[in-house]
């Protein structure tokens, strides 16, 4: 590889990578270009060399790909936050469900070839999604700003109007700001390392209530920038603060109190009503988390008479969707502070049926087994880091009829399916976006226990297949569930049988005639035939 910085290359990219970037081939030499989409022709500077790869930024579009848009947001490139927000949304949601793919492909868990992948879940509008914000504080010429640092850098980029962020949370981080400004808090730099690092608002979608949180390295006096604040907003009902004297990238510090006001806010996601403390974990878009805990219930396709473990739960958002369906439901999470808020929501609700311990989940679970309670159903939503391996072990010992993995990282995914398809077929995913106009996804994946007697693991080489025609349709079920997720139709059993005999897919004659003679049957409808097509396209039944 004779490639150097600063060189000019053209190039075509072929695909796009995890963060977003588009991919392609110089001189059989990997390059990653920021901001390219796949099948463009570009320009591209090369600013980094590798062993095994380049990286290039973006020169000059050539051939400009058809599905590019131009991006909502003034500081899209300066900010990096949102890398895909130049390709149009029904792309990305395209775009993700392939990342889902490569991932798969890529650390290959037993069958992945044949797992059936539902298509992302979009939003209707994909904007000011985010119920939460962090934004770090710097002093420009005695002037507070407040916004995420660029990409690769500890360089502030000052965010007034974020395209993404909920409007009313922006709105208070810019008063914030001048408040801070105004009053002469101290702000954090990296050489004197003391003042005021990060704040964070976060608002209740259904009660509207917000809480903030100021992260800070010394004592800081608020006293009238808290009156002025909470005036000047009155959905504002929790003020906390929060230590962080550490040298390092973590936001937060393990003490956190509260300044002004309540303990906490109030939500509320799919049926039920929670609380909220400062440090708890809640996903960033509530709208999507209604979709993505309403796929969990689905896909963990529950009796009434299980014993549920809810891992990582948090402050027990997952596991109350089940906890009036179940016969109980134990959580464990490592923050403290979520399990006390998990206990705390359990009781306002009545629930007498539902156990949380503060601990890791690989310790806990054996424990609970030790103690006599054998879970029929698992539910695990790990940090972006995937599940831990003592866990993984832990999963594959005790080995629960039923599991649901909620993924926020689809490669982290993928790795642990190698380990969890030993035991359990996955019998679906269903991605959600979470983010849009990001390269991040959401995954709900539903597993069963295999029936280790009647599962034989296969080794077939290539001279083999040639003797071998495999071909697996989808079910009727898996068509209708399809047809349902995507266009929200319901089709019959004779519908899709209609239009596979219409395309020529050899079809039984009988599908439920009626004994009457000359019954007169229906046609299908022409919006659910092509609904249907879709779906037969979409499972490789017709091309």
């Amino acid at each position: 590889m004779n490639l150097q910085v600063n060189q000019r290359i053209p190039l075509k990219i072929k695909r796009m990578g995890i963060n977003g970037e588009g991919i392609g081939f110089y001189q059989k030499t990997l390059v990653f270009v920021p901001g390219a989409l796949k099948g463009e022709e570009i320009f591209c500077q090369i600013t980094s060399v590798k062993r095994n790869f380049v990286e290039a930024k973006l020169l000059k579009i050539n051939k400009e790909s058809k599905f590019r848009v131009k991006p909502a947001c003034d500081i899209y490139q300066a900010c990096g936050g949102c890398q895909i927000m130049h390709l149009r949304y029904d792309k990305q949601l395209d775009f993700k469900q392939d990342l889902l793919q490569q991932a798969l492909k890529k650390f290959k868990p037993a069958g992945y070839e044949n797992y059936t992948i539902y298509p992302t879940i979009g939003m209707d509008k994909p904007s000011h999604y985010r119920a939460k914000l962090q934004f770090q504080t710097r002093s420009f010429k005695n002037q507070v700003k407040a916004g995420l640092y660029a990409e690769n850098s500890h360089r502030l980029i000052g965010i007034t109007n974020c395209y993404v962020q909920d409007a009313e949370t922006q709105e208070i981080i810019n008063g914030i700001a001048k408040l801070l400004t105004k009053h002469r808090i101290p702000i954090y730099n990296e050489r004197k390392q003391h003042g005021i690092r990060t704040v964070m608002v976060r608002k209740a979608r259904k009660t509207g209530q917000v809480q903030v949180i100021f992260i800070t390295s010394c004592q800081v006096n608020l006293i009238k920038l808290i009156d002025e604040l909470t005036n000047q907003f009155p959905s504002i009902i929790t003020i906390a603060l929060n230590w962080n004297r550490q040298k390092t990238s973590d936001i937060y510090g393990e003490k956190t109190e509260i300044l002004w006001g309540e303990q906490a806010i109030d939500e509320a996601v799919l049926d039920y009503e929670f609380s909220l403390s400062p440090r708890a974990f809640y996903q960033l878009n509530p709208q999507q988390t209604e979709i993505l805990y309403g796929e969990a219930v689905k896909a963990l396709d529950i009796s009434g008479d299980e014993d549920l473990i809810d891992a990582y739960c948090g402050v027990g958002t997952i596991g109350f969707a089940f906890a009036k369906k179940v016969k109980s439901v134990r959580g464990m999470d490592i923050i403290p502070e979520a399990i006390e808020d998990a206990k705390a929501n359990a009781k306002r609700m009545g629930l007498s049926n539902t156990h949380y311990e503060a601990g890791k989940a690989e310790e806990i679970i054996p424990k609970w087994y030790q103690e006599g309670y054998r879970a029929d159903a698992l539910v695990v939503d790990p940090p972006r880091t995937g599940l831990d391996e003592k866990l993984l072990k832990t999963i594959l010992d005790y080995k629960p009829a039923k599991m649901v993995y909620v993924s926020c990282n689809v490669s982290t995914l993928a790795r642990d399916l190698v380990e969890l398809s030993k035991a359990y077929k996955v019998e679906y995913i269903q991605s959600v976006d979470m983010f849009p106009h990001t390269a991040r996804t959401e995954a709900v994946v539903k597993l069963s226990k295999r029936d280790i007697n009647h599962h034989i693991d296969l080794e077939i080489n290539e001279e083999d297949l040639k003797d071998i025609s495999v071909k697996k349709d989808a079910t009727y079920s898996e068509i209708k569930d399809y047809v349902f997720r995507k266009f929200e139709l319901k089709v019959s059993t004779l519908n899709i049988a209609q239009v596979k005999r219409k395309l020529g897919i050899i079809e039984r004659e009988n599908y439920n005639h009626s004994k009457k003679e000359n019954q007169r049957v229906p046609n299908c409808p022409p919006k659910k035939e092509q609904a249907i097509i879709d779906a037969l396209t979409w499972f490789g039944m017709i091309e």
